[in-house]
């Protein structure tokens, strides 16, 4: 194994990301945790670029510093002016000063810790600020807090990453659609007792999703694009040849919009019949109106959502939700206005894609 503190007196070597990262300088700080993340990362055998990314995310989840040395894509000598080059300190010695230094962790079960979820005191400063009740769910949990109305959903985030553990770059916050990082809770009209809906997964979760199954899902995809377009297929021309709805909402090609605040409606499904999409964040299901029945869907129950613009309608599309294990459970929805459909699926699916 290669020694991070090989290079020549003077010089600072930048560590490939293909060396162990359990001698990495400064990295006893990140806690055992990230230790065990960067270990098991090390010895992946995932592609390069996804241990970087992987690496990036690691650590910013766990607060390194900015002074902390980053991977490269290779190992090179950087020139660094010192007066005096410094003596090489072994990892024994690097772990004994960390050891020092770092303040005492507080056990998970500490009631200080509970206490500070259930009251719902913000550590942000909160103080002198006008507070908001909002009830955080995420991974079937409800977290109880108290934040300033005032604050971004970037800092919302910080917050819910104190609460959960979750990464800020790895969530998707819901409010009536996804919350806007750089807009205030008071802007988009959070209200007292709100529930905000989190998605997201954690290191952990990431570090275990199996490459080869993803490789086969991109072949699964390639396969499907080589087939006819969907909305040349008989058994959708035969509700897309009755035109445009009159009663359809209006399209915004090229754009991306939240969810609104009322009901989609005025499309058609497989039988041409009328249909509208009900979307209850806070209830987490979907309800799929008709002119004799309302389908109440757990959000969680929908396997996937595939859509496709309408061949000479490409401000909107043909979209499916799929109830059961197969393509024959596809519920299927036609002029689906364009701006919503990313919405949709974020909101339905709640899942990343990371490479």
């Amino acid at each position: 194994m290669s020694s991070i503190f090989s290079a020549a007196p003077g010089t600072r070597r930048r560590v490939s990301i293909e060396t162990s990262t359990c001698f990495r300088p400064g990295c006893e700080r990140l806690g055992a945790a990230a230790g065990a993340n960067l270990s098991q990362l090390a010895s992946s055998q995932r592609p390069l670029r996804e241990r970087w990314v992987l690496y990036t995310i690691i650590m910013a989840a766990a607060g390194a510093p900015d002074g902390m040395e980053e991977p490269g894509m290779d190992t090179e000598a950087e020139t660094v002016a010192t007066e005096a080059p410094p003596r090489p300190v072994n990892c024994l010695e690097a772990e004994a000063a960390a050891a020092c230094s770092r303040p005492p962790a507080q056990p998970p079960g500490d009631p200080a810790a509970q206490a500070s979820v259930s009251n719902g005191e913000d550590a942000g400063g909160g103080a002198g600020r006008e507070l908001v009740d909002l009830k955080i769910i995420w991974n079937k949990t409800k977290h109880d807090v108290k934040f300033p109305l005032d604050s971004t959903g970037s800092e919302l985030k910080q917050k819910i990453h104190s609460i959960t553990g979750l990464p800020p770059a790895m969530q998707k916050v819901m409010y009536k659609g996804l919350v806007p990082e750089d807009k205030t809770l008071r802007e988009i009209k959070v209200t007292s007792g709100a529930k905000i809906m989190v998605v997201g997964s954690t290191i952990n979760d990431v570090l275990a999703v199996n490459t080869p199954k993803d490789a086969a899902q991109q072949d699964a995809k390639a396969e499907e694009n080589k087939k006819e377009p969907l909305c040349r297929q008989k058994q959708h021309r035969k509700v897309l040849d009755k035109g445009k709805p009159e009663d359809v909402m209006p399209s915004v090609k090229g754009a991306q919009e939240r969810l609104p605040t009322v009901p989609l409606s005025g499309m058609y499904n497989k039988s041409g019949g009328k249909v509208r999409l009900t979307f209850k964040l806070e209830q987490d299901q979907l309800w799929i109106g008709t002119k004799e029945r309302t389908e109440k869907l757990p959000m969680g129950s929908i396997k996937n959502v595939v859509s496709e613009p309408i061949e000479g309608h490409e401000d909107y599309h043909m979209m499916a939700f799929q109830l059961g294990p197969t393509e024959a459970s596809y519920y299927w929805v036609y002029w689906v206005p364009t701006q919503y459909v990313d919405a949709i699926k974020d909101t339905v699916l709640g899942k990343w894609q990371y490479f």
